[in-house]
């Protein structure tokens, strides 16, 4: 998941102050509402379409999203006036990051040949969650083209165990490796 940078600043204001006001729950409660609600196609269509009147996208969006904590429905004023409400897309992933860094954890792929058991998850989280300074939280997607092992993404690192991987690194390798000089027949 790819946040951008502003929307990034803006979930990050809002944790900070719903935090410092004690409605941390609450507002991370009425974030995954609004993104529920954002999903929907009359509100992501006023959100994202530029050709229509800012003041009616902006009355469709308050329209729909009904009540929420204050600090948000601020949020959301805030981001019209500035012009910025693309942020509402994202800022519920915004805040599941932030959710995930104050529990100490990070989320992760295990890339594999074939489905691994969950005995097998476990004991590469429990043993890369080392690396890492986290719990890490994986999820198994089957890329056969790995032939066997696995690879591990997450966070921004890939730790690849697998045999594609270990033929690519022979092939570079190989491709790197200097040629002896050329022998000449007598």
């Amino acid at each position: 998941m790819i946040i951008d940078p502003v929307t990034q600043r803006y979930a990050d204001a809002l944790w900070s102050l719903a935090k410092e006001k004690g409605e941390l729950l609450a507002v991370i409660s009425d974030v995954k509402r609004l993104a529920t609600i954002v999903a929907m196609g009359t509100t992501r269509d006023a959100i994202t379409n530029p050709r229509r009147d800012r003041e009616e996208r902006r009355k469709v969006v308050l329209s729909s999203i009904g009540n929420l904590q204050p600090l948000l429905m601020n949020l959301v004023a805030l981001l019209f006036d500035k012009n910025r409400e693309e942020v509402l897309l994202g800022l519920a992933d915004a805040f599941h990051k932030l959710e995930l860094e104050a529990a100490g954890q990070i989320e992760g792929v295990v890339e594999s040949a074939r489905p691994l058991a969950a005995a097998e998850m476990n004991h590469l989280a429990t043993s890369l969650g080392v690396h890492f300074g986290k719990t890490l939280k994986l999820e198994n997607k089957l890329v056969p083209e790995l032939v066997g092992g696995a690879r591990v993404i997450a966070g921004n690192r890939m730790i690849d165990y697998s045999v594609q991987g270990r033929l690519d690194a022979l092939r570079r390798k190989m491709m790197d490796a200097p040629l002896g000089a050329a022998r000449t027949a007598p």
